[in-house]
């Protein structure tokens, strides 16, 4: 009986140290299991960290993007400078579009990068796919004011270049106008003049002798009928003083007297118009010397 209790108890003895060996090795592979699922959890929890950084970055980065409010301010600033014939604006518009479009490329591709590591890593919660999806909102509408703004411009470039050619065409009509006027003015101010010997005058029918009785009296005066080929221009707002080659000088035509001297210097006449307006009311002037 005492014999067949000892086997009994060692028997319980062996069943108890395999039951201990057993748990202690179900213990420890439980920590073992534990500890990976920790390590899991906190590359899952550093992974979750580094995606909110990104879509937080990429989110910063879209926000960057200022395009100016619906009115675009911008626009009309431009077209204004533009009509003031001012900097260039609208080559600037260009280069803040072509930065902008730059912008949203990248931002599109962090997005694309970010769908990728997130579908490698597993993590593909609900919130995260909400939150990438708002990106792709938010970069879709960057592109829908772009697309407007490039369209302002291109309607900027359209009144700009019509705006460049009534202008063109406003400067050719006061260069037409302001030539014709100089040429105007020109004509009203030259006189036709002629200065020569009485002799060779009258010869020439520019002037001829009139009234008097038998010879007597008879006075010079300028003839109705004279070839133009005879008389030199004289623009008097240039030229205000005539040499004459004689050391004496009548003028014949009726210029008012106030408006002319004739003066001798170092033996030569001279007459100085004193009077430009007055003196070229009269056209031609005949001039007798000897």
């Amino acid at each position: 009986m005492r014999k067949h209790l000892q086997t009994i108890l060692a028997v319980a003895v062996l069943l108890l140290g395999g039951a201990t060996v057993f748990v202690y090795s179900q213990f420890k592979h439980s920590q073992a299991d534990n500890a990976s699922l920790q390590s899991a959890n906190r590359s899952t929890q550093d992974q979750y960290g580094r995606t909110i950084e990104a879509i937080a970055e990429i989110q910063d980065s879209l926000n960057t993007l200022a395009l100016g409010d619906k009115t675009m301010p911008f626009e009309s600033s431009t077209l204004r400078q533009e009509r003031n014939l001012g900097a260039p604006s609208a080559q600037e518009a260009l280069e803040r579009i072509s930065l902008l479009r730059a912008g949203i490329e990248r931002s599109k591709h962090r997005i694309d990068q970010l769908e990728r590591d997130l579908h490698h890593s597993g993590l593909r919660t609900a919130g995260l796919q909400k939150l990438v999806a708002s990106l792709r909102e938010t970069t879709a509408e960057k592109e829908r004011q772009v697309a407007e703004l490039t369209a302002q411009v291109d309607t900027l470039h359209v009144q700009v270049g019509t705006l460049t050619t009534q202008v063109a065409q406003v400067q050719d009509t006061v260069r037409v106008r302001d030539e014709t006027l100089t040429e105007r003015q020109h004509e009203l101010a030259t006189v036709y003049w002629v200065a020569d010997s009485k002799r060779a005058l009258t010869k020439a029918g520019v002037i001829a002798a009139r009234g008097g009785v038998l010879g007597l009296g008879r006075t010079l005066a300028p003839t109705a009928r004279v070839s133009d080929a005879l008389f030199q221009r004289l623009d008097t707002d240039e030229q205000t003083v005539l040499t004459l080659q004689a050391t004496k000088a009548q003028v014949l035509t009726p210029q008012p007297a106030s408006s002319y001297e004739l003066r001798l210097v170092n033996g030569r006449m001279e007459l100085h118009i004193l009077e430009p307006r007055e003196f070229r009311k009269v056209r031609q002037l005949v001039i007798v010397t000897a």
